[in-house]
């Protein structure tokens, strides 16, 4: 008489590992890559020659910070005479009336609020998928005021660039876009104090404009305030992503 035989069992669920073909990649960022990617924008921002690959990108971040300021400014009162952005020359905002320290305030504050959700979007591909819309519009709203065809053709590529990633594992390589604009965003009062103090730009960075305002205090002492709170919020939305976005672990 044959043996009975056991119908096979299931292994445990814990076991199993999704599949690399089906889910993205468990991207996480790291302080190493970050501070990488720092590194990287402050010698794209100003380094001659390539500094002008990144035009679209320092459009898209100065504009923002000079939205802000358009936005208090309007908010508080006051009056816009004059808008200028511009990738090789920095961005300014000529305001009569409103409230001035608010209006100063706004410009580092936004772009460290905006800096800080494309920081959080990559350690999420949903949230980096939500975010590369946000991306995709302020990338042509500079075009606008550009009239210059490298600039528009790199802005091409950025968008192609962008909507290529959404194919790449499932989306995942957003995060990696996403996570550059977050740093260039959120650390942009090193990029402007750098154009003020080091390169001398055209136009004065927010922490001159500050000493300006409140004479009393340096420019060296709004630097150091601006930097110090921007690296802090970094450092906890950095904090947020790995408890919120936690990869979970996968056991035996």
């Amino acid at each position: 008489m044959a043996s009975p035989t056991r119908p096979p069992v299931a292994p445990p669920l814990g076991s199993l590992a999704p599949s690399p073909s089906s889910s993205p990649s468990q991207f996480q960022p790291n302080d190493e890559q970050i501070l990488a990617y720092a590194v990287v924008i402050f010698g794209f921002w100003n380094v001659p020659g390539v500094r002008h690959c990144i035009n679209p990108l320092k459009l898209f971040t100065i504009g923002w910070h000079e939205l802000c300021h358009i936005t208090a400014a309007i908010l508080s009162g006051g009056r816009i005479l004059k808008v200028t952005i511009d990738p090789q020359v920095g961005g300014a905002t000529i305001v009569e009336g409103g409230r001035p320290s608010i209006i100063l305030s706004s410009g580092y504050v936004g772009s460290t609020l905006l800096g800080a959700l494309f920081t959080l979007a990559g350690w999420d591909t949903l949230v980096s998928k939500v975010m590369s819309f946000v991306l995709a519009i302020g990338l042509l709203m500079p075009l606008v005021l550009v009239r210059d065809k490298l600039t528009i053709l790199l802005t091409v590529f950025y968008e192609s660039l962008l909507i290529g990633f959404w194919f790449i594992d499932h989306g995942g390589a957003l995060r990696w876009y996403c996570l550059f604009v977050g740093v260039m965003n959120i650390l942009f009062v090193i990029w402007d104090v750098a154009d003020d103090r080091f390169f001398h730009k055209t136009n004065d960075s927010d922490a001159t404009q500050f000493a300006l305002l409140y004479p009393r205090i340096g420019p060296h002492v709004w630097a150091s305030f601006w930097i110090i709170f921007q690296l802090g919020v970094l450092a906890a939305f950095s904090v947020l992503g790995i408890m919120v976005f936690k990869v979970p672990s996968v056991g035996s």
